[in-house]
């Protein structure tokens, strides 16, 4: 799947660049518009996932832009940005189609949440419902039986379970069996990462709150059950869920019921409820963590993805794919991997499996000098395990324990100056390509631009010019 793309659309520069800053340091693709103007233009030449506009701009101003998306692209969200003397302006505006409001000025945590929430909330577009395995690159025989697995569950009502370590890509599954319903194709696709938020707040994100039901709490909110009404909600980390949670899920499983938090009406739920979790939901069952009668109640239809390590077949597939994605989006041109780095990706275990492998070829994409990628633009932790058989995960997990046990302070210390040497190494490469522009270089190396400023002073850099 392509990263997500955003459109910032705000007339004063400080602020798109601020916006643009903060955006690319969470690995997000972003375009900047001066305008509403400017902003149609760019939707008409690319596809967006969302869009981030301000209120108050010359010739189109935000709220004729999120008329114009909700009547042109459907499937894209928008954000008003507004000042504080525009909040009932913007009240109105999410009547009319706006996913979220925030005000002035804006706080980056807030921002972050609202766009986590706004890309989950995802309407398949039409072109894509024909393959709902699109954007999954595969020829295992293990993922294809999970294809046809899809494809017979996916008109039934049926819940489902995803297990399967972290990077395997249980949300592209999920996603496909959205997209392969007839009934709820058409309808949002909402994930939510239960483990990243604690008991209180999860609550309120699944069922949603009414205005006072907690400090806080300034309005009446949707949660993500109603958000994804005719749609399929995706849980990712069930096992994150708290026994009063587990409670409540079960009930809305069983009879389809839930209340939002501090309201007494009762609301149905019509979804599709997928389950994902990198743990084993049997194993907490007998530990006493995750409830039986739930786990039934989930684990109708269960699937487990299996790890890189167990698809030599995909890799090959897979580096070439984010070489071919990665090269186009850094505009360089980059024809494949040579038999010595192949070899090194082949023996690696890939702990962290398809997520670590982009994050690794991405990395080789930026240092590479040539028109292959070579061992020496590869982590050098990964140079080093490549004369070793890959090991098991069970395996890597209790010689991580050993070497911790075993390494004395005075050998930590030496392994944490030995580790600097190849960072530095990156930034001075990445301040060369781009003639010591910081700004630049700290956009390459997908950081913010004082952790550049800060890495610099750290590792002792000179720099040879300013910004």
């Amino acid at each position: 799947m392509e990263r997500n793309r955003i459109l910032v659309v705000d007339d004063d520069p400080l602020i798109r660049g601020s916006l643009y800053e903060m955006l690319r340091g969470q690995r997000y693709d972003v375009e900047m518009a001066s305008d509403g103007s400017e902003a149609m233009d760019h939707l008409r030449r690319r596809t967006f996932q969302l869009v981030i506009t301000d209120w108050k701009m010359p010739q189109v101003n935000g709220l004729s832009l999120l008329a114009h998306v909700k009547s042109q692209y459907p499937d894209v969200n928008v954000i008003l940005i507004t000042g504080f003397g525009n909040i009932s302006s913007a009240v109105e505006a999410i009547r009319q189609g706006a996913f979220d409001y925030l005000t002035k000025p804006i706080q980056p945590e807030e921002l972050e949440d609202t766009i986590k929430r706004a890309l989950t909330q995802y309407i398949v577009p039409a072109d894509t419902a024909e393959d709902p395995f699109a954007g999954i690159i595969t020829q295992d025989p293990e993922v294809q039986k999970l294809f046809s697995i899809v494809r017979s569950v996916a008109a039934t009502p049926a819940t489902v379970l995803l297990e399967g370590e972290s990077g395997t890509g249980k949300r592209l599954i999920a996603q496909a069996i959205h997209r392969a319903d007839p009934k709820r194709r058409q309808h949002p696709f909402i994930e939510i990462s239960c483990g990243a938020l604690p008991e209180t707040l999860l609550e309120s994100e699944l069922f949603g709150h009414v205005k006072g039901a907690f400090t806080g709490a300034i309005r009446d909110r949707q949660g993500r059950f109603e958000v994804a009404e005719g749609g399929t909600i995706l849980l990712d980390e069930i096992d994150a869920f708290t026994p009063a949670l587990q409670v409540k899920l079960l009930r809305v499983i069983q009879d389809r019921l839930y209340e939002r938090v501090g309201d007494t009406r009762t609301l149905r739920a019509d979804v599709r409820l997928i389950a994902a979790t990198n743990r084993r939901l049997a194993d907490l069952v007998k530990q006493g963590a995750f409830r039986e009668d739930l786990y039934y109640r989930i684990n109708v239809i269960a699937m487990r993805l299996p790890p890189l390590r167990e698809r030599p077949g995909d890799l090959p597939l897979l580096i070439d794919e984010f070489i071919a994605r990665t090269s186009r989006a850094m505009g360089k041109t980059i024809s494949g991997v040579s038999e010595a780095a192949m070899e090194v990706l082949r023996r690696y275990p890939w702990p962290g499996n398809i997520r670590e492998l982009e994050n690794v070829i991405e990395r080789a994409i930026i240092l590479a000098q040539h028109a292959k990628l070579d061992v020496d633009d590869l982590p050098e932790e990964m140079r080093f395990r490549s004369d070793a058989p890959a090991m098991a995960v069970d395996d890597q997990e209790e010689a991580a324990k050993a070497t911790q046990a075993d390494a004395r302070p005075d050998e930590a210390a030496a392994l944490k100056d030995a580790l600097k040497t190849p960072e530095r190494d990156i930034i001075l490469k990445v301040l060369a390509e781009v003639r010591w522009n910081r700004s630049e270089a700290a956009k390459r190396l997908g950081i913010h631009r004082s952790t550049l400023y800060h890495k610099i002073r750290q590792l002792g850099i000179q720099t040879s010019s300013q910004d």
